[in-house]
């Protein structure tokens, strides 16, 4: 049985040598946008994020949040004005105070005191419940705007959540497919090896047909992942109503 000898000063440089590798596989790695990756720029996630709410935020569903909370307050103006609606005022001139009764040819006027006096009336109407039920309608009508208010604010962390689910399950697929992609690579690489290797009769040909099973599986997976990828895009695209290449090219 052959051993494998390894020396003390070999194994003394094992440590530099991983190190070396290390730092030249970080150097090659792509500078990528996805909160799952480790190189990341905070300030620009958190910008592209700012800028996806914004967009979601002139979702149709927020603007009738938005109008209703219009809406209520205007009934608050309309209860608080309500009260010249309550109170009536009526006036009347005697017809004699308009058309003065004239003398006769002869002289003589005969006039019906009780009916020229009194010269003129006025009165005002005022309901019994004027100054409880205009109050309460104001109450109801602030009421009502703060239902209107809470309303908004509920409907406006609602989107902001679920923009922001959306965009961390794209960044999660396409990481997913990124990674998926190069084991693809690598089973294509090892299908083309047992291709070869079968040719030349070093593998049997079920060994063969298990790499080539392996990379179609692999390959179904990245379709599945490319499939996700772009699903979860159009449902994001769908709530800031634009392309998220749009987005991208503002930060």
């Amino acid at each position: 049985m052959q051993r494998l000898m390894i020396s003390a000063r070999t194994l003394s440089t094992i440590p530099a040598l991983l190190l070396l590798v290390s730092v030249s596989y970080a150097q090659v790695q792509p500078n990528r946008s996805s909160t799952y990756h480790l190189i990341t720029d905070t300030g620009k996630i958190l910008d592209i994020r700012e800028k996806l709410v914004s967009l979601a935020l002139q979702n149709p569903t927020f603007e009738i949040a938005d109008h209703n909370l219009a809406i209520a307050e205007y009934n608050i103006r309309i209860a608080k004005g309500s009260w010249l609606n309550t109170i009536s005022a009526q006036g009347n001139l005697n017809e004699y105070a308009i058309n003065p009764p004239k003398a006769s040819s002869n002289g003589s006027t005969t006039v019906n005191f009780a009916t020229t006096y009194p010269r003129y009336n006025f009165g005002i109407t005022i309901p019994f419940d004027i100054f409880t039920k205009i109050p309460n309608n104001i109450k109801i009508a602030r009421e009502n705007y703060l239902i209107a208010m809470a309303q908004k604010n509920d409907k406006f962390r609602e989107i902001k959540a679920l923009v922001l689910t959306k965009y961390e399950d794209y960044l999660l697929t396409k990481q997913k497919l990124e990674l998926q992609t190069q084991i693809t690579q690598d089973e294509f690489a090892l299908y083309k090896k047992a291709e070869k290797d079968f040719d030349d009769n070093v593998i049997k040909l079920e060994d063969f047909n298990k790499s080539a099973a392996a990379w179609v599986a692999s390959q179904i997976v990245k379709l599945d992942y490319q499939r996700n990828l772009n699903v979860a895009k159009i449902e994001l695209e769908k709530m800031i109503g634009i392309k998220l290449e749009e987005v991208m090219q503002q930060r």
